[in-house]
């Protein structure tokens, strides 16, 4: 008989319609506060300066509660293959979409916060079958983190991200891959850093759009455009992370607001893809008003703004400093990103960097908003991790 503490069972997400019309309701019911008192002539992003602007919110609250369908991004989930298993204790679910192709790579790609599996939705076809028949191929695996989406919420603290990483490992050796691939950005890409440096005998090889250096290193020798990314990263913590303390200290206080209000919950994270995504005046110049909304709807229905943000709880500023990448290393780093690492930096933590790539455009969300650019940034890094592995 199948053992229920690793057998891997088929997903089916169909949110009750009552749900559905639930959040209309509460849409519609909304108390919304009296507008931001910035410059009325602002322009850009100075119109965001005390958050997401009110007319823009109230845009968006009306698109999600008359017009908006949540029914297409659950069948796109049912398409490419969903499912779950209990890894530790916890039960975990993940999107496994299996390529065509025999010569295909086992890839596990991992998301981060404010975002989900959403995060990869619009690449994982053309990833696990290209139309160039030349491209590589890869079996493509994308777990929901834990307190994420259809995971379960942990009910005790310790699920930070060494822990994740090792039942990362134990995924995918139970859907047959001993050795793969991974990529992450944001905490994804934390989480991939500890993959490569706790697991090298089961990880190939990363791509991140993540990376940091250890501690303490010199700005010297730096070029003027790297000493300008730690200039911007250092205003980014010291200036515009309020939203990281709070989650990291008084995550459940946040947490009341996320889960019981879809107006306080799609601020608290549109305005994180409007700060962090590359645009100009609104982040739906990047990513469409709709596929947010997939993101925002599927926080809402799973309950899980309150056990999202308990990752930062669990892990902020919790990277080993003496943890170390070994493995064949391809990093991006897209320009508009809120954490930019110097190449020499990062050099003291991944030692064998094979590619590296400063696209031109793409911000914090690049599968999301440059995802055909994301694409074959991602076969590039990967192809160099495979070659210098003899693969």
């Amino acid at each position: 008989m199948p053992d229920p503490a690793t057998d891997v069972r088929a997903f089916d997400a169909h949110a009750p319609e009552a749900d559905l019309e639930d959040l209309r309701k509460r849409l519609a019911a909304a108390r919304l506060p009296e507008a931001e008192t910035v410059d009325r002539l602002a322009s850009g992003r100075r119109r965001w300066d005390q958050g997401v602007p009110l007319a823009d919110l109230i845009d968006v609250v009306e698109h999600w509660r008359t017009a908006y369908d949540w029914r297409p991004f659950e069948r796109s989930l049912d398409r490419i293959g969903q499912f779950r298993t209990a890894i530790d204790g916890l039960g975990i679910h993940f999107l496994h979409r299996k390529s065509p192709r025999a010569d295909a790579t086992p890839l596990v790609l991992t998301h981060g916060w404010p975002d989900s599996i959403v995060r990869f939705i619009d690449v994982m076809d053309e990833l696990a079958d290209p139309k160039n028949p030349e491209a590589p191929a890869f079996h493509v695996v994308v777990p929901s983190l834990p307190g994420f989406g259809y995971s379960d919420r942990p009910a005790t603290t310790g699920w930070g991200t060494e822990r994740t990483a090792a039942a990362w490992v134990e995924l995918m050796g139970r859907l047959g891959y001993d050795e793969f691939v991974a990529h992450g950005g944001d905490w994804g890409g934390n989480i991939t850093t500890v993959l490569a440096g706790r697991f090298p005998d089961h990880v190939l090889g990363i791509h991140t759009t993540f990376a940091e250096g250890p501690p303490g290193l010199t700005t010297e020798g730096l070029t003027p455009q790297e000493r300008t990314w730690t200039v911007e990263t250092r205003d980014f913590w010291r200036h515009r992370a309020a939203y990281a303390k709070q989650q990291a200290t008084r995550p459940q206080t946040i947490g009341y607001s996320l889960v019981d209000s879809p107006v306080g919950l799609l601020a608290w994270l549109l305005d994180k893809f409007a700060e962090w995504s590359d645009s100009d005046d609104s982040p739906f110049e990047a990513i469409s008003r709709d596929r947010i909304l997939d993101n925002v709807t599927l926080y809402w229905l799973t309950r899980t703004g309150a056990s999202a943000a308990r990752i930062y709880y669990e892990s902020h500023n919790a990277l080993d400093p003496d943890l170390r990448v070994d493995v064949p290393s391809a990093i991006t780093i897209y320009p508009r990103d809120v954490e930019r690492c110097p190449r020499p930096w990062a050099q003291e933590r991944y030692r064998k960097i094979v590619r590296w790539g400063t696209p031109e455009r793409g911000g914090h969300f690049p599968s999301m908003e440059v995802p055909e650019l994301f694409v074959e940034d991602l076969r590039e890094g990967l192809a160099a991790v495979l070659a210098a592995r003899g693969h």
